[in-house]
């Protein structure tokens, strides 16, 4: 009985984490828009313990160097009224800012030595 309950929570949290991994927003453009088709070439890595954001990561990303960058910026964000904020964590230098997209609105960090590595939070 015990390992069908264990069996089924593990299924639904599996469902969720594949639901919320389409849920990611797409690559915002310069005018902080999601642009249509954009690829969404992210996976969930976890929730970030300060604010209980989702906190999603580009392929070439770690998920423990996302939940880093995640750490790293709900540390200060609140206090960026809105501009850009950079963080630093495992020696890389990340700049993170809050976008317009779907879900409107979401936080995006960039590595700042390749902007296409990224590490998205969502509510």
């Amino acid at each position: 009985m015990r390992s069908n309950k264990v069996n089924a929570v593990a299924g639904l949290v599996g469902a969720v984490v594949l639901g919320l991994s389409w849920a990611v927003p797409a690559a915002a453009a310069a005018d902080g828009t999601a642009p249509e088709g954009a690829a969404r070439a992210v996976r969930f890595c976890g929730v970030d313990r300060a604010t209980g954001l989702g906190v999603s990561a580009g392929r070439d990303v770690p998920c423990g160097a996302a939940l880093g960058v995640a750490a790293a910026y709900t540390r200060v964000w609140q206090r960026a009224a809105g501009a850009s904020v950079d963080v630093r964590t495992d020696g890389a230098a990340w700049t993170c800012r809050e976008r317009r997209g779907d879900p409107d609105p979401y936080q995006e960090c960039l590595d700042v030595n390749d902007g296409g590595r990224r590490v998205l939070l969502t509510s």
